[in-house]
């Protein structure tokens, strides 16, 4: 028993990435006032017994005064100017956040750099915490805004890395302080409540920022193909299908072992149901791709299901996935999905047809959105894939799947497509990578392209998929001494791994089913921090300041249940 509690005690480990607050303080009359983020950034040094939880943590910071927004501080930032940028060996000599999204700019998004990962974050003693825009001054914290005045207001957003080992993740807030400062005549003549007054005047929001953009999105109507790839290695073990002997229960059917396809047709339904929760204004459709037989004249790829607004009908079209690929893959010449003529036992497998068709599943997907997209409206392919384009044993010669990404994202046809791309357990997924990208870019973006080496975290994958096309999730929007209040309550805030599970931060417990850890396979998670001091508030708040440490914690997923610090070893 001694030992087990010693294990748990070795699997936490708690980063405090300083953030700190908000003050007020303008020397003389008026509305100024000073504002004081204070900051402890320690990052405590973690040893597993058996393997590795490693949680690092990289931001861009923003400040808006007098209508213009400037660069406070960013991790890592290898040039000091407050943007967020990392030194490489390519011709430009370096990688750069992409400054503020500017719709002329197709190199602009606003968003963190995709590809820090944990081999390219340096360790929080180096960061460089810039100069504070209100007075001049070097910041030696995270936040240290010393002359804050109202209509001002301010962002962070927070990349979240887990090394290694999936872990639960908390949000948390210590050592809140007030203070009135001086009062002045302006203050006195209108402040009636002793102590400070900033926090309670200031406006909070802490949410998940899905796509890492420094900004809260709102939701904007979009049509989603989802095109999954339906070959015999995501079913069959003989060719790596079977990714656990663990039994799943899926459809209502529990098999003996978990399939990749399993795992898609998980994902992919509760992508689907996500979208149908939020009442999204999207209509989503279903191609597929394989190879062909050698009795085969052309390659079996097509639409299972067209673009609808009815997201039950695309939750019938994906139940049942198992039988499906089987019946495209072990079926006779021109089989379809829905003919009945494979046979789903991943232990069967001979005589499929073989080949990967991307390419082919992707026009097959652009030219149902040319057909019944809906004109002017966001344009989305979910690719999934687990592997790379290759010739099956019939007699046509796959096209190439970053021509076919090419085109949907250049509207040929119509519309202009933005390609996002999941590779999963491939050794080599370069094609998947260069066929990612943005509605009109040129592709090879990585902020479009998830590497999934664990089939396993296909479904969280979906899940940070489906949060790109809602309104992103507030997880507290109030006043920054509520939003205090509740990162310092108890263990602080439970931050949810997978964002489609509904699980309610504020209000379900750590450990309720419904929150799920982060992933430990370089997944990028993100958490934005926004606050403003409104125009119309008053003298009250002249030189006052409010300060707080500002720390992310984790322990690690297996053995433990989520239920936070204290609890008892599995």
């Amino acid at each position: 028993m001694t030992n087990d509690t010693n294990l748990t005690d070795l699997s936490r480990r708690k980063l405090l990435a300083g953030l700190g607050a908000v003050g007020l303080a303008s020397a003389g009359a008026g509305l100024g006032t000073s504002a004081y983020f204070s900051d402890r950034e320690t990052f405590e040094t973690n040893e597993l017994v058996a393997g590795e939880l490693d949680l690092l943590v990289d931001w861009q910071q923003h400040y808006t005064m007098n209508g213009e927004t400037a660069f406070v501080n960013a991790h890592p930032d290898h040039d000091g100017d407050g943007e967020q940028s990392i030194a490489t060996d390519t011709d430009a000599g370096e990688v750069r956040y992409s400054d503020f999204a500017d719709p002329d700019d197709e190199d602009s998004n606003g968003a963190n750099i995709a590809t820090l990962d944990c081999d390219t974050i340096p360790p929080i003693d180096e960061a460089s915490f810039g100069v504070d825009p209100t007075s001049g001054e070097d910041q030696e914290t995270l936040v240290q805004l010393r002359d804050v005045k109202p209509g001002d207001s301010g962002e962070i957003t927070f990349s979240l890395h887990l090394c290694d080992n999936p872990g639960y993740v908390w949000m948390q807030a210590d050592g809140v302080a007030e203070s009135e400062g001086v009062d002045t005549d302006p203050e006195l003549a209108v402040d009636e409540i002793p102590g400070g007054d900033l926090a309670r005047n200031v406006e909070a929001t802490l949410w998940y920022d899905a796509d890492c953009d420094n900004v809260l999105d709102e939701a904007e109507p979009a049509d989603i193909m989802l095109t999954l790839d339906f070959s015999g290695s995501m079913l069959y073990d003989q060719y790596g299908g079977v990714v656990s002997d663990s039994s799943i229960t899926v459809n209502g059917t529990t098999h003996g072992e978990t399939t990749k396809i399993d795992l898609v047709e998980l994902a992919t339904r509760e992508f689907v149901a996500y979208l149908a929760g939020q009442s999204a204004d999207v209509q989503v459709g279903v191609a597929y791709f394989d190879g062909e037989g050698s009795n085969d004249s052309v390659p079996r790829t097509g639409v299972l299901q067209p673009l609808t607004s009815n997201l039950g009908t695309v939750d019938g079209a994906l139940s049942g996935l198992r039988q499906k690929l089987a019946n495209v893959v072990s079926g006779g010449p021109g089989s379809t999905p829905v003919d009945g003529d494979g046979d789903p036992d991943p232990n069967a497998g001979g005589g499929i047809a073989t080949g990967t068709y991307i390419g082919e599943g992707v026009n097959d997907a652009q030219a149902e959105l040319a057909t019944n997209g809906r004109p002017g409206v966001r344009a989305a392919n979910v690719v999934l894939s687990d592997g790379e384009s290759f010739n099956g044993t019939g007699s046509t010669q796959f096209s190439s799947p970053t021509d076919a990404a090419d085109d949907a994202r250049v509207a040929s046809p119509v519309p202009e497509t933005s390609v996002y791309t999941i590779s999963v357990d491939s050794a080599n997924d370069g094609v998947l990578q260069a066929m990612a990208g943005a509605a009109g870019s040129a592709g090879n973006d990585p902020q479009y392209f998830y590497n999934v080496d664990d089939p396993l975290a296909i479904p969280t994958t979906f899940g940070v998929l489906a949060s790109q096309f809602v309104a992103e999730k507030v997880i507290v929007q109030d006043s920054l001494d509520e939003v205090l209040a509740m990162l310092s309550a108890g263990n602080g805030v439970p931050l949810d791994g997978n964002v489609v599970t509904l699980f309610d931060e504020e209000a379900d417990p750590a450990d309720d089913p419904d929150r799920e850890p982060f992933e430990g396979n370089g997944l990028m998670y993100c958490v934005g921090l926004s606050w403003e001091l409104p125009f119309n508030v008053g003298n009250e708040v002249q030189g006052d300041s409010v300060s707080f440490d500002l720390s992310f914690y984790t322990e690690q997923a297996r053995n433990n249940d989520g239920s936070g610090p204290g609890q008892t070893s599995a």
